[in-house]
């Protein structure tokens, strides 16, 4: 899944640019750089692999992309692969780092590698610093403190995407989310990396969480030293700071629905269409059990609560996040109520 929306990332850049030049930074046995020349069109691949024993494999698999010399292999820490390519000024459209654990080593180094305007696929496998349950490692690793809740796997992404910013802000550049997909424990996102810091403090910031009433509330910074829940006037339990702007640039996805029904990669589409629908709602969702727990109910099926949210005047979608979860701009209780009206 992640590697088809990649793929379909880099066509539609070299449509928009003319070409695309793609650097695979942890491209293990070769399989995601075959596609990014074969399916993509990329006029130039980078397949850089950290162990030199798949030399043989990487080799035989990328046979005839090195036949036309639009590949080359090596055989490098990433780091050193994204330090050589600033030295040199040899910036890539779309960086691919697809690293095991988390990607806090790689997220200010893959940003010397990327041209403006191009895009970088972070990966981050670390789900339990993510979520909440090291958060002495999330405050290490992201300078961010994440605490456990029911929405903590869309936490972080955002927190994945926060920690790209900062770094991009350091530097005098932006990030803007293109895409952000949880998969089968997996944490991607692509960004695209934009000129001047596109900073802005409503975007980043804390989601705090009420264990006693299952609530959400943004928290802005000026606020920290009251958050409070509004409904029983409990502390909020805080996580952050991360990226609480949009998880997906809505545009963007509709062009990759097309590309992929065009490619006829239909069972992408139904992940797309939901995508679009949560994009920019909330940073956080309800699940099933919970609001079914809260409210003492047999609930009644995710897309009747939806429609029931629908005609009370609420948005709310799927999420890719959570087969069994709602993202909407209800709250909680207005939630639980809709749903007892089913």
């Amino acid at each position: 899944m992640a590697r088809d929306l990649g793929v379909l990332s880099a066509a539609i850049y070299k449509s928009d640019k003319g070409s695309v030049r793609v650097l695979d930074a942890m491209s293990g046995c070769g399989v995601r750089s075959l596609r990014y020349w074969l399916e993509s069109g990329a006029d130039w691949v980078w397949a850089n692999e950290g162990n030199p024993e798949l030399r043989p494999i990487l080799n035989q698999n990328l046979a005839d992309a090195i036949a036309t010399g639009q590949i080359q292999i090596t055989h490098q820490e990433a780091n050193r692969v994204f330090f050589d390519c600033y030295n040199r000024q040899d910036y890539y459209d779309l960086v691919d780092v697809d690293c095991f654990g988390n990607a806090v080593p790689y997220l200010s180094t893959s940003i010397w590698a990327t041209k403006i305007g191009g895009l970088i696929y972070l990966t981050s496998t670390d789900g339990r610093t993510v979520t909440g349950h090291l958060p002495e490692n999330s405050l290490r690793c992201y300078a961010a403190y994440a605490r456990v809740h029911p929405a903590a796997h869309e936490q972080g992404l955002r927190l994945l995407i926060g920690s790209a910013q900062q770094q991009a802000a350091t530097k005098g550049l932006g990030i803007e989310p293109v895409f952000s997909l949880y998969a089968g424990q997996t944490y991607r996102v692509m960004l695209r990396l934009v000129k001047g810091v596109s900073w802005k403090t409503q975007n980043y910031g804390f989601l705090g969480y009420c264990h006693h009433c299952g609530e959400y509330q943004i928290v802005s910074w000026r606020k920290l030293g009251r958050a409070i829940c509004p409904h029983d006037s409990l502390p909020l339990t805080v996580t952050g700071p991360m990226w609480l702007g949009n998880l997906h640039d809505n545009k963007y996805l509709e062009r990759l629905y097309s590309l992929a029904e065009d490619w006829h990669w239909l069972e992408r589409l139904e992940l797309l269409r939901v995508m679009v629908a949560e994009a920019d709602l909330p940073p956080y969702f309800y699940t099933l059990s919970e609001l079914g727990r809260r409210g003492k109910i047999d609930l009644p099926k995710r897309s009747h609560l939806i429609q029931s949210l629908h005609d009370l005047g609420y948005r709310a979608s799927p999420t890719h996040i959570n087969a069994q979860a709602i993202k909407t701009d209800a709250d909680i209780n207005t939630c639980i109520a809709a749903a007892r009206q089913r």
